[in-house]
């Protein structure tokens, strides 16, 4: 990807400390602009779902869908630097994801037609209030903006800062089409650097397709509430399920059936695509842990077939490929992908969704 002087310029300057006085920044509430990522509109405005609405989900899964994954606020501005105050539900705490990527912030600036990091948000890791400069001084000009939120915490409120004369407005949603993800941890972005390398928001700034993130952290178990929900999302174009790593063999057997029958009584021709199981790094996966892994896609490979002999249509698989992971280094912790192994896994569902998603 092309490496432009705005770009860098914005990144050099973005981890540093500012000159500006704060009197001469004025925030503005981020409410005011384009939130892109939600499934629904909701009582919590930075949540995804709806938690209220879908009470018969288990309490864990509710409280996981009012994290900010894949959310993010579309803007325009010309003023020369970007600051943000933000405030989490939770003081950040996780052994196997950077602070940034559980609870802070990432921008990134239009720069032609590429979407480019321009700074980020680093949240305190003492108390739930962050205050950051995120990108300046700029050069002159209006520019567009997306700011990524946290991962893995919930939001509860966010403002953006910029010159006190400077004029700052909202963006239409820049991708277009409607993917629905649904999955686990790895789907939320464990163990993505910042909130934007998640793999949904990496595709659709690659692609400008619009990706829905609903990773829900170790608890995607294809439970037929949450296939429920997935049925009423709205102008959907195709459902991405990459949820085989939390439920057991057991439940993939139980479960899949409901899922992609219930998500066709809604939407009979929308491309249906099933990921298998990826794999952690070889040396933590003790010999039980593998056969667990082999048997989780067996059972969803079951499954697929005898969907797709009932005659249901345009249901794909993305299978396992051990050559598209060609190393260890994509791994945080051996289960959850890095940056290195995010780019093998876009590697493996970006053609693919390309290709069904016109």
């Amino acid at each position: 990807m092309k490496k432009t002087l705005l770009a860098c310029t914005a990144f050099l300057f973005a981890i540093t400390c500012g000159c500006i006085s704060a009197q001469d920044i004025t925030y503005h509430n981020a409410k005011k602009f384009t939130l892109i990522g939600k499934a629904f509109e909701t009582g919590g405005h930075y949540h995804r779902v709806d938690t209220a609405k879908y009470s018969a989900m288990r309490l864990t899964v509710k409280r996981i869908f009012t994290n900010t994954a894949g959310l993010a606020v579309v803007f325009k501005t010309n003023s020369s630097v970007i600051h943000a105050r933000w405030k989490n539900k939770h003081v950040f705490s996780a052994n196997n994801m950077t602070p940034i990527g559980h609870s802070g912030l990432d921008l990134y600036v239009k720069d032609g037609k590429e979407w480019v990091l321009a700074g980020i948000g680093r949240p305190s890791i003492k108390g739930t209030e962050s205050s950051w400069k995120l990108a300046g001084p700029l050069p002159v000009g209006e520019r567009e903006y997306l700011l990524y939120l946290p991962l893995y915490n919930e939001l509860t409120d966010l403002e953006i800062g910029i010159d006190k004369d400077a004029v700052i407005e909202s963006l239409p949603n820049p991708f277009r089409k409607k993917i629905v993800v649904y999955g686990s941890s790895i789907t939320q972005g464990a163990s993505a650097s910042r909130p934007g390398m998640a793999y949904t928001s990496r595709i659709s700034r690659n692609t400008g397709l619009y990706l829905i993130n609903l990773g829900l952290s170790g608890n995607g178990k294809m439970e037929p509430e949450v296939a429920d929900m997935l049925s009423e999302i709205e102008g959907v174009d195709a459902f991405v399920l990459d949820c085989i790593a939390n439920p057991t063999p057991e439940e993939i057997s139980q479960r899949t059936a409901y899922m992609v029958k219930k998500i066709r009584s809604t939407y009979p021709d929308a491309p249906i695509i099933f990921v298998q199981r990826m794999p952690d790094s070889p040396s933590v996966l003790t010999p039980e842990d593998r056969k667990t892994v082999d048997r989780k896609n067996r059972n969803l490979e079951a499954e697929f077939d005898k969907l797709r002999a009932e005659g249901i249509k345009n249901l794909h698989m993305i299978r396992y490929d051990s050559s598209k992971f060609p190393d260890n280094e994509g791994t945080t912790d051996g289960i959850h992908p890095n940056d290195v192994g995010f780019s093998y896994l876009i590697d493996i569902i970006q053609p693919k969704l390309k290709k069904l998603v016109r």
